[in-house]
């Protein structure tokens, strides 16, 4: 059994049905909470949204929205007047350029404000709009960790490797699992090194 082999089968063994832990309800929902998620927690950004989007119920109100009020809903979270403020313009892009549908194409998506190729990525793939992985810190720990990607590899490095040994079929669900399992178990401190089958393998060997 090769590395990656290894690796899938214990991940699966983990965390075989992986989720998004972003809540949302609809695609420009998603879009948003996962721009707000830079620097970070989905815990924090989940309380946010659940007041962003319970005030501000369509598009066309957070096209509307006070910029202040913005700014107080999302204070806790890091940059947060930035953020309020890539609310808005996302609002009235997708309100005002596209009729009020989310667009579907990549270009598009990561014209707007606060949305790289990251969040794009995230959102195509919680979506199946097309297979993706997107590396977010934990992806990219993971990642280097275990081998998959070298220390001084960039993001996209890191993604294009990625791309290339796991199946276009798995991506979307081999992304949620590689944040997981960062999240809950190959922590940036303290991970869980002792019980992971997979130390054998690992860079740190903590």
């Amino acid at each position: 059994m090769n590395k990656v082999e290894l690796i899938e089968n214990y991940i699966d063994e983990l965390i075989d049905n992986p989720r998004c832990e972003l809540n949302y309800t609809k695609d420009y929902e998603l879009l948003i909470a996962v721009m707000l998620s830079a620097q970070t927690t989905d815990k924090r950004v989940n309380k946010v949204t659940k007041v962003l989007f319970n005030k501000y119920k369509t598009l066309e109100e957070l096209k509307n929205a006070n910029i202040d009020d913005l700014k107080n809903i999302v204070k806790e979270l890091g940059s947060y007047n930035k953020k309020a403020n890539y609310i808005k313009q996302i609002a009235t892009i997708i309100c005002d350029k596209y009729d009020g549908i989310m667009p579907r194409k990549r270009k598009d998506l990561e014209s707007m404000p606060g949305v790289g190729r990251k969040t794009v990525n995230v959102v195509f793939g919680e979506l199946e709009i097309e297979p993706n992985i997107a590396v977010d810190t934990h992806v990219q720990r993971v990642s280097k960790r275990l081998g998959l990607a070298k220390e001084n590899d960039s993001v996209l490095d890191v993604e294009m490797k990625l791309r290339r040994k796991f199946k276009k079929e798995n991506w979307n669900k081999r992304h949620k699992q590689l944040v997981l399992f960062g999240r809950y178990y190959c922590k940036a401190i303290k991970p869980e090194c002792d019980t992971c089958k997979l130390k054998e393998i690992c860079k740190t060997k903590k």
